[in-house]
């Protein structure tokens, strides 16, 4: 007789074949099959208290390791409760398989306890078909193995992202033979590269132009990647603007960063986005908060503007502006490939008189002016004062996770980020809560580093789960609350479009404003948890949170002040009553 095990014993040989090490999740009656197999293997299984706070985990882990993040959820409510976490890595090109489990088979129509029903029978599938890459429904245990193998391929390969595998339960208990490693390895194709030909074309138009700008979105992360974008830049002598997923690719200092534009771009980025005659984008899809909601007058001119367009999915290649010249590649291929092409074409470096010190001028004056708001003395502190407290004490390669408001705007914008540092925020959704549990994933890839989860009060509130995980496992996760009792960057924007606040503002059964005690939350928890007091005690308290290497919740009472907004944002027209022309 044929050996046989359950075939959730299967998956997870094959999961560990893989080189997975973390599953994140929660438990149900529908998977509990799967964790039992998870228990004695090598993975370790990290629970969370909340199917959205395993999500972004999955996610952040993913990001710092470049591993795809596995998650497991249960049937309805639990993989419901995963939407904005999934959604979320989707969005941002994040390789994250997911495994839900599913009422058993032969049940199907007939409603049994948690199917997602009522107008269709057991479709919980459908829930994740608008942002997942596929979603594949299983029936047979004969397909597991083919399925997950497809998971895993489809969430890594071309432009990442997330995956649905959704399995009756019962489909973990029944017998299979035991999974032989190897037998359905994962392919090792490459990515798409440029053409000779179009490599060439797109060297011929940046070597005739007269004011080329190159502007990269999140896709060059790769160390090879980011030299060749700064060989082409410094051989070329051409400007680097970067999108809110992009910064960090290149060092804030380099002589060519012009920073980030849109909504949080400054004046100094503008002018030479409007004024470009040839834009060379790589892997960006010109959102609307890098676009200045697409107008013209602030950030992006096309036409006259000529742009050259490159990006790993098809989809992208013209949303949003005239192409010129479009190529589906990898960028970092494209990027190597364009500089051969101008190096052969010109082999002497190009020099552009003035670009240089023009923009260390204009980088000297964002910096230093950050720094001089950063002195601020006063408490509740200046969201400056923080941010400079931050940069001068962490260490240069830590790692700041955040959430949304001015966290991540902010620091996008006028945070001199050190060259061994890393950013990481959520672009395409802007999600709240994002940041508490992303930090948990992010140090669990990297253990040794220092790693801080930049949030706001309301993305604390809405993650309050991160904090026993990071206790749970150890993990010296910083979570530093700017705590200004409110929803403040949506607070602003409805006293200045309305002239007055209701509805995004915290306050007590008394209309004072209110919020938890997050410093006795964390303590509560088993983290160290600190009240700032006073402006200078948050330096001294982050730096022995830094040195004793546990958890840590820091609460920072914090004034709600506008981020500086130098784009447009055209909501701020529709409040007003003022609307394009339809035509």
């Amino acid at each position: 007789m044929n050996e046989t095990v359950p075939a959730s014993e299967a998956l997870v040989a094959q999961l560990e074949s893989y080189g997975v090490e973390y599953v994140f999740g929660t438990c149900g009656h529908t998977n509990i099959a799967l964790l039992d197999a998870l228990g004695p293997s090598s993975i370790e299984f990290v629970i969370a208290r909340h199917e959205q706070a395993a999500a972004h985990a999955a996610d952040g882990y993913a990001r710092a390791s470049g591993k795809p993040g596995v998650l497991l959820t249960h049937v309805g409510p639990g993989m419901m409760n995963a939407v904005t976490g999934v959604a979320t890595a989707a969005m941002d090109s994040v390789p994250l398989v997911v495994i839900s489990g599913d009422i058993p088979s032969y049940y199907y129509g007939r409603h049994p306890h948690q199917e997602v029903n009522l107008h269709a029978d057991a479709d919980q599938t459908a829930i994740y078909r608008p942002f997942c890459k596929r979603v594949w429904p299983v029936q047979r245990t004969a397909d597991l193995h083919r399925t997950l193998e497809r998971a895993f391929w489809t969430a890594t390969s071309g432009r990442p992202g997330a995956v649905l595998v959704n399995v009756p339960m019962d489909l973990f208990s029944r017998p299979v033979s035991p999974y032989v490693p190897g037998s359905h390895p994962l392919p090792d194709a490459g990515l798409p590269g440029l053409t000779e030909d179009a490599a060439r074309r797109i060297a011929e138009v940046l070597l005739a132009a007269e004011r080329p700008l190159i502007y990269f979105g999140g896709g060059l992360r790769g160390p090879e990647a980011r030299q060749a974008l700064l060989d082409l830049a410094e051989h070329l002598d051409i400007p680097l603007a970067h999108s809110l997923m992009g910064k960090g690719t290149v060092p804030d200092r380099h002589p060519l960063l012009l920073g980030m534009p849109g909504f949080w771009g400054l004046e100094s980025t503008h002018a030479h986005t409007k004024d470009a005659d040839v834009v060379l984008a790589l892997a960006t899809r010109f959102a609307e908060t890098d676009a200045s909601s697409w107008d013209g007058a602030y950030t992006w001119n096309f036409p006259p503007s000529r742009l050259l367009q490159i990006d790993i999915d098809p989809a992208e290649i013209g949303r949003n502006y005239p192409v010129e010249i479009g190529a589906v590649a990898d960028v970092a291929h494209a990027v190597r490939a364009i500089g051969t092409a101008v190096r052969a074409a010109r082999p002497e470096p190009l020099t552009r008189p003035g670009l240089r010190e023009a923009i260390a001028e204009n980088r000297e004056e964002l910096f230093a002016t950050a720094t001089e708001l950063g002195t601020s003395d006063n408490h509740p502190l200046r969201p400056q004062r923080i941010l400079a407290d931050l940069r001068a004490t962490l260490p240069a390669d830590a790692v700041l996770v955040t959430d949304v408001g001015w966290n991540k705007n902010g620091v996008a914008q006028s945070y001199d980020l050190p060259p061994e540092g890393r950013f990481i925020t959520p672009g395409g959704a802007s999600t709240m809560g994002f940041g508490p549990a992303a930090a948990v994933g992010v140090q669990m890839a990297q253990k040794q580093r220092t790693v801080v989860a930049l949030i706001g009060d309301g993305g604390m509130s809405a993650q309050l789960p991160a904090v026993p995980m990071a206790v749970e496992q150890g993990l010296p996760v910083i979570f530093a609350v700017m705590n200004n009792r409110s929803h403040g960057t949506i607070s602003d924007l409805q006293r200045s479009n309305f002239g007055r606040g209701y509805g995004c503002d915290f306050k007590d059964a008394d209309g004072e404003a209110y919020s938890p005690d997050f410093a006795a939350y964390g303590r509560s928890c088993g983290a160290d948890g600190y009240s700032i007091a006073s402006a200078d005690e948050f330096a001294k308290v982050l730096a022995l949170a830094v040195e004793r290497r546990r958890p840590a919740v820091i609460d920072i009472p914090m004034v709600n002040e506008p981020v500086p907004t130098p784009g447009h944002w055209n909501i701020n027209d529709i409040y007003q009553g003022i609307f394009p022309d339809e035509g």
